[in-house]
């Protein structure tokens, strides 16, 4: 790479963490609904084409601020659900940091929840996304394993996912999520699992 080309490269990358910082930003202060693409492209200080450089939506722009929190949050909650003997508990374990960053702003992780579902098949983003819920749910899978995800194992772990999508895309307002029902069809999917694969779940903690 030339030292010109060196110089656009970082020139794009600063741009977009720019973009990044101010739509984050005023996603924090007003919520998804009230911020407009305009609004971050001053905030950002470039021009509103730029902004959709990055980010061809608006939705685009919630994807790309938040993918990294959501990363965070399910690698935290994996981490934990190592210390968790019971496979069903290990993976409530598991989602209870989700379930708390979603909490911060109920509403823009109901959003975010539907463009992952449902956004356009070509979004960088949302491929990243993706990418996430890939990650958690093989972890899920480990956890019912206890060590090498099995396709019995996974298709488990995308039911509980299901599960908890479901319960994310309908925020309560400020009472956040109604996760009430979660635990229990958390259990009832472990044990189907179990039941079906004929597997036993192992101690996660097992050396």
């Amino acid at each position: 790479m030339s030292s010109d080309e060196g110089r656009r490269e970082r020139g794009k990358q600063l741009k977009r963490e720019r973009i990044s910082a101010a739509a984050r930003e005023l996603f924090d202060e007003f919520g998804y609904a009230r911020v407009t693409t305009q609004q971050v492209a001053d905030r950002a200080d470039v021009a509103v084409g730029t902004v959709f450089r990055y980010a061809a939506t608006k939705a685009e722009l919630l994807l790309m601020v938040r993918n990294e929190e959501v990363r965070q949050a399910v690698r935290r909650g994996l981490e934990a659900a190592r210390a968790v003997p019971d496979a069903a508990e290990a993976v409530r374990a598991a989602l209870s940091p989700l379930f708390d960053t979603a909490a911060q702003r109920a509403a823009d992780a109901a959003v975010y929840q539907r463009e992952l579902m449902f956004g356009d098949p070509d979004d960088p983003h949302r491929a990243d996304g993706l990418s996430v819920v890939a990650e958690l749910e093989d972890g899920i899978a480990r956890i019912l394993t206890g060590g090498q995800a099995s396709a019995a194992a996974r298709s488990a772990a995308r039911a509980i996912f299901a599960c908890a999508h479901i319960v994310l895309v309908r925020p309560r307002g400020e009472e956040g999520f109604d996760t009430t029902d979660l635990p229990t069809q958390i259990a009832q999917i472990v044990a189907g699992y179990r039941a079906g694969a004929g597997e036993t779940a192992v101690d996660p903690t097992a050396k």
